[in-house]
């Protein structure tokens, strides 16, 4: 299969402020005869505090059937249509730029910087990876004669703090075997590209690099700790930590260097489960977090937060501020998503493309040469 020439980056400069969202509702017949308050109260209380929604009602926000109601004792009925409108914002800083590793008709692999998240989720909607690779889609549509229209998505999520390589799918197809891949869970691919990386057959290998606090004493690790959930302010599924009663997880870490002077080691780590923050989480449970993290530490757990802090006030549209404590969006850390092996979703292929090894970000360079003078990264 051969490749296509693509620019070094893709991305465009993120706008002020975005376009704010709309949120559209039916009412069931179990709903008929609440109040409008009542009603996006109950619904989506995590969203803001009924002070929050009386607020929005007011702001001339909601409308019922394509009419702006204001008072929020307005009686529903079954089927009627609700739409919350929010109010465009400045959502918080965040990098645009994409740098492409490798791109054909049905993949397009990207090296994410540290601090732009993947996917729309609480104040980033707008500057996330997605709407960059949509834009850039369709510019491509616009601009090039015969150009076949895609629709590239992310099929796996890096935290919004770790740079590194993200696979995304330009057809259907390609996503739905990507998906499949990570579902058998991430591990390691057997080919003679790998140099005994990857001594087991699997579909797809994750091989990260990360900076930890402390000097690790084995050369090698493997990390069984289950991942659980507990209530946090500011997270509201809760927040994953080392937990007995959690899902499994496996990491195996190997160290690459050591620094003395600096107590810090240098770590590669291949997971072979997926938990959100697992590399996070592992690390730290073992009393090795990672250096900058502003969240976890040693045990898995969460630094202290103080609860009084937490309160319900909220911002001009209603919603809930920002909390005081760390929460996991919260970037600083140094991981990178370093390599990726697979086998190619359409042609079968097995191999470790050179396209898909990232140069580890500047920060992150810059942080490790700091602090293991003298030495050279391995590739």
């Amino acid at each position: 299969m051969s490749k296509k020439a693509v620019v070094a980056y893709l991305g465009v400069p993120w706008p002020q402020v975005n376009d704010g969202l709309t949120y559209h509702d039916i009412v069931p017949p179990a709903d008929a005869g609440l109040t409008l308050i009542e009603f996006y109260f109950r619904k989506y209380k995590k969203s803001a505090p009924l002070q929050g929604w009386l607020q929005r009602i007011q702001n001339k926000q909601i409308t019922i059937d394509g009419k702006v109601v204001t008072l929020p004792d307005t009686k529903l009925r079954a089927s009627a249509e609700l739409v919350y409108h929010r109010l465009p914002w400045r959502e918080p800083d965040a990098p645009y730029l994409l740098q492409v590793l490798f791109e054909d008709d049905y993949l397009i692999a990207v090296n994410k910087p540290s601090g732009l998240q993947v996917l729309p989720g609480g104040l980033y909607q707008q500057r996330t990876v997605l709407t960059q690779l949509q834009w850039h889609a369709r510019k491509l549509t616009t601009t090039s004669s015969g150009c076949q229209k895609t629709h590239p998505v992310p099929v796996h999520r890096l935290g919004r703090g770790t740079s590194g390589i993200l696979l995304c799918a330009k057809t259907k197809l390609s996503k739905s075997r990507l998906a499949a891949y990570f579902a058998e869970g991430t591990s390691v691919v057997e080919d003679k590209y790998t140099n005994s990386e990857c001594n087991t057959m699997r579909k797809i290998c994750k091989i990260y690099r990360a900076l930890v606090s402390g000097l690790m004493d084995m050369d090698e690790v493997v990390i069984k700790q289950p991942i659980g959930t507990i209530k946090y302010p500011g997270v509201a599924k809760g927040l994953y930590v080392a937990s007995p009663s959690g899902k499994p997880a496996l990491s195996s870490i190997r160290v690459l260097e050591r620094d003395l002077e600096n107590n810090c080691t240098l770590v590669q780590v291949e997971i072979q489960s997926g938990r959100p923050h697992q590399i996070r989480i592992h690390l730290s449970f073992i009393g090795l977090p990672l250096i900058g993290d502003p969240l976890y530490v040693s045990g898995g757990q969460p630094k202290c937060f103080h609860p009084e802090l937490t309160g319900e006030s909220f911002e001009k549209d209603g919603g809930y501020q920002r909390p005081e404590n760390p929460v996991p969006g919260d970037c600083g850390y140094n991981l990178h998503a370093h390599q990726i092996v697979l086998v190619h979703p359409i042609s079968n292929e097995c191999k470790l493309l050179d396209y898909f090894i990232a140069v580890i970000t500047f920060y992150f360079y810059q942080v490790a040469a700091l602090t293991l003078p003298n030495r050279t990264l391995l590739p």
